[in-house]
């Protein structure tokens, strides 16, 4: 039975097979894309279980790229040196939708110094959103928000304890028809796999899982923070002491190659007033199930904890902001000043058009976050950047409306593209 449930990233894929020679679909692993490429694929090799076509690599390179197109190229990072045969095969062919190459880790630049660029495509995967697993309704419309549309909506009825499993199971395509419990089990596994033999793997330098693990916890108890990566030293730190931050940066640098983080960069845009921008990053996973697998937890215990909890909400917010946001050539960023004013999320289209969103666990808190829209409305030059499209706070559970201020307030149980 084929249990394969729609991707955004669908569209996307499709709209620029037909417009280029190869695709490469890049994201970590288990989120589903061989998956997703094998709804266009015609013919396919998997390198990462196909020992024989490594070994034809180093034969015949030619060998592995015969089949009916689109061609799946899976997991081609393992065979780097496939990538300059698929960039001559595509300029030999002339034709759009030749390849589609899937990658859970990125290689070391010099591998695709050809870059490509009119060859090949590259598009980012991330593990599903509530919308894309079947739990948001979509009935407020990201693009739509853009637009200018005032957000309406019922309550979707998800609880704080529905909220609770959702971020610890997270978006892993594989896990849906697991019990949650079981997949609560399985993202640990996945983390403990990434720390024991992926970080390694992906520059063949050996790396201690220990202190890997102790990091990854440091990233889960910070994630949706600008923690530093002095605090994320000291925070990892065991019985000999915290880590350095040389070691930090190195296990930062890898775990970004293997997709596993996906840090929220600043915006800066023009400012009215005299307030000085923050440039640093917050920190993300790239689902908030890590997050809550690095601490060991459960939807039990983020329930107890609802402060730590509304960060984790937050990347959860943000992993969906930015698969929808993807659709529609926008990016997800954030906004910090000297004054302690912050943004939880800017999206900003290609085209300008831009809307600033709080994320807030509770209702209690929709005001004290809708004022604070209002500061940064008013910060912002909106003679050089425009008005934003809209100002939301994106909040747990409820109804979907705007304010009698302008600000709207989301419910995520109705967030979609």
């Amino acid at each position: 039975m084929d249990h394969y449930r729609a991707r955004i990233i669908d569209g996307e894929l499709q709209r620029r097979l037909g417009s280029m020679g190869a695709v490469v679909i890049e994201g970590p692993k288990a989120c589903g894309k061989t998956a997703t490429a094998r709804r266009f694929a015609k013919s396919e090799v998997l390198f990462d279980v196909d020992r024989n076509a490594r070994l034809a690599v180093e034969v015949d390179p030619g060998l592995v790229l015969e089949g009916e197109v689109p061609r799946l190229i899976d997991e081609w990072q393992i065979a780097p040196q496939i990538w300059n045969h698929i960039r001559r095969a595509v300029d030999d062919r002339g034709e759009p939708g030749q390849f589609i190459l899937t990658g859970s880790a990125v290689p070391s630049d010099d591998i695709t110094r050809h870059t490509g660029a009119g060859r090949l495509s590259r598009v980012r995967m991330r593990p599903m959103s509530l919308f894309e697993t079947g739990a948001a309704s979509g009935e407020v419309s990201l693009r739509r928000l853009l637009d200018g549309d005032a957000p309406r909506a019922a309550d979707p009825g998800l609880t704080v304890r529905d909220l609770a499993e959702k971020a610890a199971v997270g978006g892993w395509p594989g896990h849906l028809q697991l019990a949650p419990g079981e997949a609560v089990e399985a993202v640990r596994s996945y983390l403990d796999e990434i720390r024991r033999v992926d970080i390694g793997r992906v520059d063949g330098t050996d790396r201690d899982p220990n202190r890997v693990r102790r990091l990854l916890a440091s990233l889960g108890r910070n994630t949706a923070t600008y923690a530093t990566i002095r605090t994320l030293a000291a925070d990892a730190g065991g019985a000999d002491g915290g880590l350095a931050e040389s070691t930090v940066r190195d296990y930062l640098a890898a775990l970004e190659r293997l997709m596993i983080t996906e840090d929220q960069t600043a915006w800066a845009p023009h400012l009215r007033s005299k307030s000085r921008l923050r440039t640093a990053s917050k920190r993300h996973f790239v689902d908030p199930s890590l997050a809550v697998a690095a601490l060991g937890e459960t939807s039990d215990t983020l329930l107890r904890d609802l402060q730590y909890f509304g960060f984790v909400f937050e990347s959860m917010v943000v992993r969906d902001l930015r698969v929808h946001a993807q659709a529609m050539d926008a990016e997800v960023l954030q906004y910090q000043d000297n004054t302690g004013l912050e943004v939880d999320a800017i999206v900003r289209a290609r085209d300008g058009r831009w809307c600033a969103l709080e994320v807030k666990l509770g209702h209690g808190q929709a005001d004290e976050a809708a004022a604070a829209l209002l500061r940064f409305r008013d910060r912002v030059d909106v003679g050089v950047h425009g008005a934003p499209a809209a100002l939301a706070v994106v909040v747990g559970t409820g109804y979907s409306y705007v304010r009698d201020d302008g600000v709207a307030v989301i419910s995520i149980g109705t967030l979609g593209p």
